[in-house]
């Protein structure tokens, strides 16, 4: 699948099959994640992949959104860390360009997945934080469950022409 094909048929996936999710094609999406642009180079993401069926069944306590992640067999959990970003602020963006490249890489492989924001709701973080003890330097962004589809979607034209300026704003 070619890269805008993967874009414009990217779509969040709620409803997963059975099924597992392989080694490699974890590695190939974390790759894809890690090949994001982030301010001042520095990379500043870490990653969790979660296998843990008790530790993925616990997410729904605290994510009001996330009960599917009840039906996949792995997610993965994308975190900033503050001690590592050369400009304040920039994680978050750094992390959302991993997670989108994550996103298009599952979709390129024929994998469902969905973004479950967890920054910046207090309760959602702190869950996580406990869930899977991390330090207070390393902010949960969002976790992003995968599998094998369990719905099918089709592409969706987003593009409003009314939301683009030339030049100017007038």
């Amino acid at each position: 699948m070619d890269v805008m094909e993967a874009i414009f048929s990217r779509r969040s996936i709620r409803k997963f099959l059975p099924g597992p999710v392989s080694d490699e094609a974890i590695e190939l999406l974390l790759r894809a994640a890690m090949a994001a642009p982030s301010a001042g180079n520095e990379r500043p993401w870490h990653f969790i992949v979660i296998r843990d069926r008790g530790v993925l069944g616990k997410v729904p306590s605290f994510h009001p959104y996330s009960r599917m992640i009840e039906e996949v067999s792995v997610a993965i959990l994308v975190c900033g860390d503050r001690d590592q970003e050369k400009y304040e602020g920039c994680w978050m963006l750094d992390c959302a360009a991993a997670t989108e490249n994550l996103l298009l890489a599952a979709r390129a492989q024929g994998l469902g997945a969905v973004w479950l924001g967890i920054y910046p709701e207090t309760d959602r973080i702190r869950g996580m934080r406990d869930l899977v003890g991390l330090p207070e330097n390393v902010i949960p962004l969002c976790i992003v469950p995968l599998g094998v589809p369990g719905e099918k979607k089709g592409t969706a034209d987003r593009f409003d022409p009314a939301r683009v300026r030339y030049d100017r704003w007038e």
